[in-house]
């Protein structure tokens, strides 16, 4: 069952050379370089404007450098660079590249109009958040755990550099949110609440203590002598005389004169251009036109029709009660939590991919090279953590990693964990993000692209293949996995609801609490999430109804010539794109398979 509210979204016109300025000069073939070697020089510039993405990807070349990427410096070189490389790719007769390099020109437009309509909008007067923030990601680089290198003693030296970098940033935002608050250009008052104790668990008075000498702890052998002692000594002076003091000041600050300025309402639609910026945080995440109206409809839609099937599976399963009371049985009694260690946890997920393993090969003709690994998430992160997929690097060099969090595994619940390795794991997100970095026909800037309407679409849709790679036997697990459905589609209605209807947090909670089976704890803190990044939430379900509207329609025009896994390659092979450009690749993929 389709919503009808799904076909009449119209997706941006990113095709057929539309963004292409008619009066740009064209470039003669005689004169122009391969538009291969902007695509490459677009790449490296980018690297080195995103060193801390860079690193992420396993481009080490800027593993030294930590941007002040919120001062007006910086955003005045990313305005530069975004519009000439927009005003290069318009030199470009589009009729004479080849297929890959039509679609690599019409995702590199969109990446940089997104860019630079982006940067209209004071973001960076809003600097931290309690769910994405550098005062929170950067203790993950500088732990050692995370994607910072810590192997050499020039690894070591590189993040002795990135903390200087880091300092600057924590003074810049100080600046940047005291002229928001002149602005009204802040976030809601709990969620800087929830930023006081993040920033105090990083206020240490021995340096040995902090997150930020785990490296030295755990220092590779080959690192000796003089070497050694150096590092030992400037890591605790950087600790003492850099780190705790900018987390100081920002906590000071924050907690003194930020929280109190802040806003009471939920919506992003109440600081200034805050109407418009949600528009553009709605065509940024799910890359179409969609209006928050349709998000709001199409989550509502989908909502009934979940809860619908949802019923089914309660009276399946024999439960005497209505939806509510089955949500809270799932969530207490006993026999949904077996677990009495982490490996025990762990194993269970491990015997989930072995089941399912002889039926991967039918559902996919390709299969990533890259290895795949399953990790408890570590100590001083996992207490607020969520379960996640880290991505490894196309060399092979660290392997994919899913990572899930058992603060305490007596309290682990079975309920939904086919669901959750399917999205975020195996076909999900492991597959998606390795076959594209693997993937060397593309060039480099979509090896290592992103687009939640894609990314996360296909990890929701994959979520639906359960049942084809023989899990989802138990009820109980297909109620998982209907539940985790529901979940992305009250995205929809509370994320639209809270930026642009006057929702209320408390109104967004009890929708919430209405239709889903998660603890009002869990449910709070997703709310507080959508209050803090507006529109990302609606990448999913956006992004898995398109991608599972494509393939009825190619099982409905091929017939008998439907073959599943070439389906999910050609879904697959061109790695993250556009929603649009992911339409027209499926429909040209059809009719050659007619």
């Amino acid at each position: 069952m389709k919503s009808n509210i799904l076909y009449g979204i119209s997706c941006l016109v990113i095709l057929a050379g539309a963004c292409n300025n008619p009066s740009q000069k064209k470039t003669t073939a005689s004169n122009m370089k391969p538009i291969s070697e902007l695509f490459e020089n677009y790449y490296n510039e980018h690297n080195r404007l995103f060193p801390m993405t860079a690193t992420g990807n396993g481009d080490n070349r800027f593993n030294d450098i930590f941007p002040n990427d919120i001062s007006e410096a910086y955003r005045d070189t990313l305005r530069q660079y975004y519009q000439s490389y927009l005003d290069s790719l318009g030199t470009y007769d589009r009729a004479t590249l080849s297929e890959n390099d039509q679609t690599s020109d019409d995702i590199l437009k969109w990446d940089l109009q997104m860019a630079l309509e982006g940067l209209k909008f004071n973001d960076h007067l809003m600097p931290i958040n309690q769910f994405w923030s550098n005062t929170i990601t950067f203790p993950q680089y500088g732990s050692g755990q995370g994607n910072q290198p810590f192997k050499t003693v020039k690894d070591y030296d590189n993040f002795l550099k990135r903390i200087d970098g880091f300092q600057v940033w924590c003074d810049t935002a100080v600046v940047n949110m005291k002229r928001g608050m002149a602005a009204g250009m802040v976030y809601p008052k709990i969620l800087m609440e929830r930023v006081l104790p993040q920033m105090k668990s990083m206020i240490v008075t021995d340096a040995k203590q902090s997150i930020f000498y785990m490296p030295v702890t755990n220092m590779p052998k080959e690192i000796i002598g003089n070497d050694k002692t150096r590092l030992d000594s400037a890591y605790q002076i950087a600790i003492r005389e850099k780190i705790v003091p900018s987390y100081q000041k920002l906590y000071a600050f924050m907690k003194d004169e930020y929280i109190p300025k802040c806003r009471a309402s939920a919506g992003i639609s109440d600081i200034p251009n805050g109407k418009e910026y949600y528009n553009f945080l709605i065509k940024f995440w799910t890359t179409t036109n969609m209006t928050a109206d349709e998000v709001f409809d199409l989550g509502q839609s989908e909502v009934g029709r979940l809860r619908k099937e949802m019923e089914k599976i309660k009276e399946e399963t024999g439960f005497k009660g209505d939806l509510k009371a089955f949500f809270t049985y799932l969530n207490k009694d006993k026999k949904f939590f077996p677990f009495n260690s982490p490996k025990e946890v762990l194993d269970s997920f491990e015997n989930i991919h072995s089941k399912m393993q002889p039926q991967l090969n039918k559902l996919f003709d390709k299969v990533p090279r890259s290895k795949f690994e399953i990790r408890q998430t570590e100590k001083f992160r996992e207490a607020s953590a969520s379960a996640e997929y880290n991505q490894g690097t196309a060399d092979g060099s660290r392997p994919g990693i899913f990572y899930v969090p058992v603060p305490d595994a007596k309290k682990f619940n079975t309920f939904g964990m086919e669901d959750l390795f399917l999205h975020e794991a195996i076909p999900g997100h492991h597959y998606q993000t390795s076959l594209q970095q693997e993937n060397d026909s593309l060039p480099k800037f979509r090896r290592f692209n992103w687009y939640g309407a894609y990314g996360e679409g296909w990890a929701l849709y994959t979520e639906s293949l359960g049942k084809e790679l023989g899990l989802y036997t138990d009820p109980y697990q297909y109620f998982g996995a209907l539940s985790e459905e529901m979940h992305r589609a009250i995205r929809l209605v509370v994320d639209a609801g809270m930026h642009t209807k006057g929702w209320t947090r408390e109104q967004a909670i009890q929708f919430s609490l209405d239709n889903e089976g998660e603890s009002e704890e869990a449910i709070t803190s997703e709310i507080e999430r959508y209050m803090a990044i507006p529109g990302q939430a609606l990448s999913y379900k956006v992004g898995q109804l398109k991608i599972r509207e494509l393939r009825a329609k190619a099982e409905k025009e091929l017939g008998d010539k439907f073959n599943i896994g070439k389906f999910h390659d050609a879904v697959l092979d061109g790695g993250c794109l556009p929603i649009a450009v992911l339409e027209q690749k499926i429909n040209s993929w059809i009719l050659s398979q007619k």
